[in-house]
C-alpha cells in the first residue's frame, strides 16, 4: 500500500506535541505549589489560626495538622484544589478537639530509669567504734558496731550519709604470751546501712600488732599499710579520746593503740579507716 504524506497533518501533529511540551514545562514545581497553598491558608481569615502542613509530590497535595473548626477544614479543602498544577488533594487535617483527644489518649513517653549508685573499690570508710576492742579480751568472730564518721560521696553527691550504722567482725585477737609475747588484733567491716537497707560489704583486713617493749606495727592484709588504719584510739585515754585529730591522720599509721603490756587496745569511739575491697552497689538516690 502506498503511504500518503500530508504536510498539513504533520504540521498539526508537531504543533500539538510542542504545545504539550510547553504546557508541561510551565506547570509549577511541587515546592511552589506547597508554598503557595501554605501562604493562602496562613492569610485566609477562616484558616489563619490553623496549623496546617502542606506537602506536594508530582502535583498531588497532602494536608496534615490541626484546624480550629470544621469551617476551617472545609476552607482548606477548597483552597488546595484551586491551586494551579494540583492533580489531587489528600486532606488529613483534624479539627482541634479531635487532635486534643488523640493527644490525650497517646501513651506518655517512658520515664528515664534511675541508675544505681556504685561506690567503687578502694573507697576509704572512716568509722567510729561504739564499743572497745582489745587483743586481750576480744575473740575471733566477735561482731562489733560502729558509725560512719565521714559521709561517702560518689560523683560529688552523698551516697552514704555520716552517722550510718556499720557492722564489723574481729578476724584475729591474740593476747600477750600466746604468740611469742605479741598482741595482735585484726578487724574488718561486714555491712553498712543506707537508704533504709543493710548491705553486705567487704573491706581489706586491718591488722595491728604490738611486739617487745612498745614496738608496734600496723598493716592491712593483702594491701599494705595504706589500705586502712587504727587512727583514733589512745589506750587509757577514755571515751572519745583523740577523735577528730585521728580522723585526719594518714592511713597506715597506728596512733597510740597499744599498751605497755603488749596489747592492742581500741577504746570506744575510736576512729578507724577501712578500704573497700569490692565495689558497693546502692539503689538509685531519692
Amino acid at each position: 500500500m502506498r503511504m500518503l504524506h500530508n504536510p498539513a497533518i504533520s504540521i498539526l501533529l508537531f504543533g500539538l506535541l510542542m504545545g504539550l511540551s510547553v504546557a508541561c514545562s510551565r506547570r509549577p514545581s511541587d515546592d511552589a505549589i506547597a508554598k503557595d497553598i501554605q501562604n493562602k491558608v496562613a492569610t485566609d481569615p477562616a484558616t489563619k489560626d490553623s496549623q496546617v502542613n502542606v506537602v506536594a509530590k508530582d502535583g498531588k497535595v497532602t494536608l496534615t495538622g490541626a484546624v480550629s473548626d470544621p469551617t476551617a477544614q472545609q476552607k482548606v479543602e477548597q483552597i488546595a484544589p484551586e491551586e494551579p498544577g494540583v492533580a489531587g488533594v489528600d486532606n488529613q487535617t483534624t479539627v482541634g478537639g479531635e487532635a486534643a483527644a488523640a493527644a490525650a489518649t497517646a501513651p506518655p513517653p517512658p520515664e528515664e530509669k534511675p541508675q544505681p549508685i556504685v561506690v567503687p573499690a578502694g573507697t576509704v570508710l572512716v568509722v567510729r567504734t561504739t564499743q572497745g576492742l582489745s587483743s586481750k579480751t576480744s575473740q575471733a568472730g566477735q561482731p562489733f558496731s560502729a558509725s560512719l564518721a565521714q559521709p561517702v560521696t560518689v560523683g560529688g553527691r552523698t551516697a552514704i550519709p555520716e552517722g550510718s550504722k556499720v557492722s564489723g567482725t574481729v578476724v584475729t585477737a591474740k593476747a600477750k604470751g600466746k604468740v611469742k609475747g605479741e598482741g595482735q588484733l585484726d578487724l574488718k567491716l561486714t555491712s553498712i546501712s543506707a537508704h533504709d537497707q543493710t548491705f553486705p560489704i567487704e573491706t581489706v583486713v586491718l591488722s595491728s600488732t604490738v611486739k617487745g617493749k612498745g614496738k608496734r606495727t600496723a598493716a592491712t592484709t593483702g594491701g599494705g599499710a595504706a589500705g586502712g588504719a587504727l587512727i583514733g584510739g589512745i589506750a587509757g585515754g577514755g571515751k572519745g579520746a583523740a577523735i577528730g585529730a585521728g580522723i585526719g591522720a594518714a592511713a597506715g599509721f597506728l596512733g597510740g593503740t597499744f599498751t605497755g603490756n603488749k596489747q592492742v587496745e581500741v577504746p570506744a569511739e575510736s576512729a578507724l579507716s577501712f578500704t573497700l575491697a569490692q565495689p558497693l552497689t546502692l539503689p538509685p538516690g531519692k
